[in-house]
């Protein structure tokens, strides 16, 4: 086992039901006091391709993806083929009967013995898993009452019958393996969210009525969060025709006095160009998520990449400001995804909530958010006196807006350029005053700007540089390098705008900065260089479309240190 906690994967064909088998382990987990991280691989297929569904679970917090595993469900053949070279040192199969383990450490079930019909064969591979890591099967007991609530008495009935038989069949089985240890007593209280729940409950908790979409892996999943979880507080919501429309949509929503969201991913957010455009020139609050994944076109639909950054930072044509905001995980989902409308609302200008198919997947325990300790979300005005002028020039660059309706100045917005009243002209001064005073915006975005997270020693022989999903990865491979070298991690959740104040000093003392990142180029580290002049040293890149893991960064810092 696993001295960072048990790593598990179930696999099999999608159609399965792997999803649903780690879904209510991950839930039986979280209740019984252990930490849990998630990483889902899946194809772009209904049903067939191999799709696996990994949990670490632990007694201490985990922060990334692990590789080798500790218990293997196999669902099919083809997942003991694939991933028996994976296996640790003392892991267990846990597979049906009709496959043939070859000789490794193996519980293999018998599926038709312990549920006649096929239908609960997910149950019992549920019960058999839960009764390996010795679970309580109360709390399975549990979970599949809700689960199956709806359906019925009945259903529910048999569901708890199949997982009580199969827990009943692993105690009577002969077989090498050491049960997780117990989390400590009286855990606190946890949720179990992924990155773009979290990512919903943090625009709900800001204010968000409004959402555009146009479904798209990995994004749909925070529009279709938002809308179970919104509907009940007003939140209106429209799957557009298209990529275009959806962000108009948005656009004209946000002129109104909506708190309006757009969520789509790489291929969708290419479209939107001429959207975040004119959210720039008529000075809209607008908040984009683009969940990454890999490109170009359709590339890989399904699989992670942090190749969309140069893609953010520089979208739209003509200049205005904005800032790109990347969480490293659930919780930095949450506040930042709040923090987003506040930035959007506050300049008047988009926001962008850069994430990946990885961190969208991930489900991880968090505490329950402290809603009540929560910054305000700024406002626009609902009056104003007679002479208003949306434009007019302030000294900070950021102009009153006035939500049209409620009061009786007339607001104009169009995609022209305008003078202070919203009129359109093509003067040549009065252009360079307004592009001025929309660029001003960005002096107080700086000064706005997150601060980056540092850990580890002063001055470093090894400072790993990273943004975005890959601090967990950075963490772990700074706890488990086997190196005499001092390491440190700075870790960037706002990608821009930089401000190099706040952390210049802390690579200019590092001995060797390595930039870690989930795409091809080094897309940060050219962006650090390009506003801050300093030059990365050395790069640990992945871009096969999986998630970057300690054994990945630690692999390649074998040939840097």
């Amino acid at each position: 086992m696993n001295e960072n906690g048990t790593n598990i994967v179930v696999g099999g064909a999608a159609g399965q039901g792997l999803a649903t088998i780690g879904r209510l382990m991950s839930r039986a987990a979280v209740r019984a006091g252990y930490h849990l991280l998630v990483d889902q691989r899946y194809m772009s297929r209904v049903r067939g391709g191999h799709n696996t569904f990994g949990m670490r679970v632990g007694t201490e917090p985990l922060y990334g993806p692990a590789e080798g595993i500790d218990i293997l469900v196999a669902l099919n053949e083809e997942t003991l083929e694939l991933h028996r070279g994976e296996l640790a040192e003392g892991a267990i199969v846990l597979a049906g009967e009709e496959i043939d383990t070859g000789g490794l450490n193996a519980l293999r079930i018998p599926f038709k013995k312990l549920a006649p019909k096929p239908l609960f064969h997910n149950t019992v591979a549920l019960g058999v898993l839960g009764a390996t890591l010795c679970n309580d099967v109360a709390i399975l007991e549990a979970l599949l009452a809700e689960t199956f609530a709806k359906k019925g008495e009945e259903v529910v009935r048999a569901n708890v019958d199949v997982v009580r038989a199969a827990f009943e069949w692993v105690s009577e089985q002969a077989f090498d393996f050491s049960c997780i240890m117990p989390p400590e007593p009286d855990a606190p209280t946890r949720m179990m969210v992924n990155g773009n729940e979290a990512i919903a409950l943090g625009a709900l908790a800001a204010g968000c009525n409004f959402v555009s979409f146009y479904p798209m892996t990995p994004s749909t999943s925070v529009a279709q969060a938002l809308i179970d979880k919104g509907a009940p507080l007003g939140l209106v919501h429209e799957q557009a025709e298209d990529e275009i429309a959806a962000a108009n949509m948005a656009v004209g929503a946000s002129y109104a006095g909506a708190r309006a969201l757009v969520t789509t991913s790489g291929g969708g957010f290419a479209l939107m160009g001429e959207g975040v455009s004119l959210a720039g020139v008529s000075e809209t609050p607008m908040v984009f998520v683009v969940a990454q994944r890999p490109g170009p076109a359709t590339g890989m639909a399904t699989r992670t990449e942090q190749g969309d950054l140069d893609l953010v930072v520089h979208a739209g044509h003509g200049e205005f400001p904005r800032a790109v905001l990347a969480p490293a995980d659930p919780e930095q989902c949450f506040h930042l995804a709040h923090r987003a409308f506040d930035l959007a609302e506050s300049f008047q200008t988009p926001v962008f909530l850069l994430t990946d198919q990885y961190l969208a997947d991930s489900y991880r325990d968090v505490e329950p958010f402290d809603i009540d300790g929560l910054p305000p979300v700024a406002r626009p005005m609902t009056e104003a006196e007679e002479g208003y002028k949306r434009y007019v020039l302030t000294e900070d660059g950021v102009s009153p807006r006035l939500v049209p309706g409620p009061s009786t100045p007339l607001v104009r917005a169009d995609s022209h350029e305008h003078d202070e009243a919203g009129r359109i002209t093509e003067d040549g001064m009065n252009r360079v005053v307004q592009n001025s005073k929309r660029l001003d915006k960005g002096f107080g975005l700086e000064d706005e700007v997150v601060d980056p997270d540092y850990y580890g020693e002063d001055a470093p022989d090894v400072l790993l540089l990273c943004w975005g999903s890959s601090l967990g990865a950075c963490l772990d491979a700074m706890d488990r390098a086997e190196t005499d070298k001092t390491m440190a991690v700075l870790h960037f959740s706002q990608v821009y705008p930089l401000c190099e104040s706040l952390f210049l000093d802390d690579l200019e003392k590092a001995g060797t900065v390595v930039s870690v990142e989930g795409n091809a180029t080094g897309q940060f580290a050219k962006l650090v260089a390009r506003e801050t002049g300093f030059q990365v040293d050395e790069y640990v890149l992945r871009f096969d479309g999986r998630p970057l893991t300690a054994e990945y960064v630690l692999a390649g810092l074998n040939g840097i240190i």
